[in-house]
């Protein structure tokens, strides 16, 4: 009965710590220094770019990216195309004949196929750069569509010699494509805006988001190069090169649109490998990160951002081990209203979250897109709640060792709610021992709300029932996307 009550305590205390940096951050994020950008180089002076376009069976979004990098406004003797295609299925050729269309225009572009996929995109990316000629390296994902002035933006930056890389701010075509995608559209918000602005303004450790960004070449070499060893390299790396004094520019007023997973199957792949790669990358770096002569509280905001995916592990335990207690609440001898003060936690999330949303909404501000912002605060956090078993066991896999392979996010050309199909015939994938675990645990949370009613205890009941909501929502969903 202790045991479950000081596991709640503990992991409750993990919520509010991690809360409080994410507030830390928001004052940072408030009181940034408004910086001047650097001169724009002359047509002369401009160095000579690597476009890398990592891809695997990227049918329906491959042609869109090329034409989109090759319409770049930057002298094209200045730039080379290198299309890193590990693809298995009709992409490569699709992907031959745009290079051969624009060679015969002019642009230097050839598609460097592997057969093996050895390292997946880390392993791309590093074979890529043995023949990249570019002093710089510009990285775009296959479902991304950046500006045609991202290279001018950017490349002035790297004027200052201690400049390793420049990340740009990602948005969302088909944000309105449906519920899940608004959902995760307002989530990364948080970290293109407060957490990246935040860190750089407290002068802490940013990160690399693995596309829509530009490397300085020597920088990568000097850090090591890419490493396939963790399923998140851009994370990896990022943090290696700060290590290495390198710094990170982050240009939140750059953005590179990009396509949001639209169905429960690209989101959990993209999520399990985004919370698997954070703890890969915490249990090898943390004692880099503690043994370096980085101040104090870089270090505290570099081991919470390695370790954020943990979270999902003390919303998970704090779930479980609040349906044990229901039935020994009295025994314990302790007030009841402060078992309640998990929900407390959410004050920091809601002001972030809030702060940055709203930050981003066209102005003038209208009240009916206020109140909607309002009412996904709630979902977002449904969902969330929904998915921590399926990101718990992402977390502990990564902080155990245990390798996988790196599952690709589905993505489909969708631009607003208008998606592009090439063959409906596409086969349903086996239910996961995953998802029916999923479908336990709805039912489990709900007998957690059954028991509020027997045992008179009220205290975990709206927590049950986001829990129950969550869960349900997630297995539902994950068995019609299957």
């Amino acid at each position: 009965m202790y045991v479950l009550f000081g596991l709640y305590v503990f992991f409750l205390a993990f919520i509010l710590l991690y809360n409080l940096l994410q507030l830390n951050l928001l004052f940072h994020y408030l009181g940034r220094k408004k910086t001047t950008p650097p001169q724009p180089l002359d047509r002369d002076a401009l160095p000579l770019v690597t476009i890398q376009l990592p891809l695997y069976n990227e049918p329906y979004v491959a042609e869109r990216l090329i034409d989109n990098i090759v319409a770049m406004e930057y002298p094209p003797e200045r730039f080379e195309i290198q299309i890193l295609d590990d693809s298995t299925d009709d992409t490569t050729g699709l992907c031959e004949q745009k290079a051969a269309h624009y060679r015969d225009q002019g642009f230097d572009i050839r598609v460097i196929h592997r057969t093996d996929r050895s390292g997946y995109k880390a392993g791309a990316l590093a074979a890529g750069l043995l023949q990249a000629k570019g002093e710089f390296v510009a990285i775009f994902d296959a479902d991304f569509l950046p500006d045609k002035q991202f290279l001018q933006n950017t490349i002035p930056y790297f004027q200052n010699e201690k400049v390793g890389v420049v990340q740009t701010r990602w948005t969302h075509l088909n944000e309105d494509f449906s519920l899940f995608t608004k959902l995760q559209a307002l989530q990364l918000n948080v970290h293109f805006t407060i957490e990246q602005m935040g860190r750089k303004a407290g002068q802490h450790f940013l990160q690399f988001n693995g596309t829509a960004g530009i490397w300085r070449k020597r920088a990568i070499d000097d850090a090591g190069g890419w490493q396939a060893d963790t399923l998140t390299e851009d994370l990896d790396l990022s943090f290696r090169a700060q290590l290495k004094s390198w710094e990170i520019v982050y240009l939140e007023a750059v953005e590179a649109p990009a396509e949001l997973p639209a169905e429960m199957n690209g989101i959990r792949s993209q999520q399990f490998r985004w919370m698997k790669g954070g703890a890969e990358n915490a249990r090898r770096l943390f004692s880099t990160i503690l043994k370096s002569d980085l101040k104090l509280t870089t270090k505290l905001h570099a081991m919470a951002h390695l370790a954020n995916s943990t979270i999902f592990v003390a919303v998970l335990m704090i779930a479980l081990t609040s349906v044990a207690l229901l039935p020994v609440l009295d025994n314990l001898q302790v007030d009841t209203r402060f078992l309640g003060a998990s929900l407390l936690g959410l004050v920091g999330v809601a002001t972030v979250y809030f702060y940055a949303n709203i930050n981003l909404l066209p102005r003038p501000l209208s009240f009916s897109r206020i109140l909607a912002l309002i009412g996904y605060f709630p979902l977002l956090l449904i969902m969330s709640m929904g998915l921590s078993f399926h990101n718990s066991m992402a977390v502990i896999e990564g902080y155990l060792g245990i390798k996988s392979s790196f599952v690709r996010t589905p993505k489909y050309n969708i631009v607003g709610r208008i998606r592009q199909t090439r063959d409906n015939r596409v086969p349903r994938n086996p239910i996961s021992n995953t998802v029916i675990i999923e479908g336990l645990l709805t039912l489990y949370f709900f007998a957690g709300m059954v028991m509020s009613f027997f045992h008179q205890q009220y205290s975990f009941f709206i927590f049950h029932l986001m829990l129950t909501l969550g869960f349900g929502t997630v297995f539902v969903v994950s068995w019609r996307d299957r």
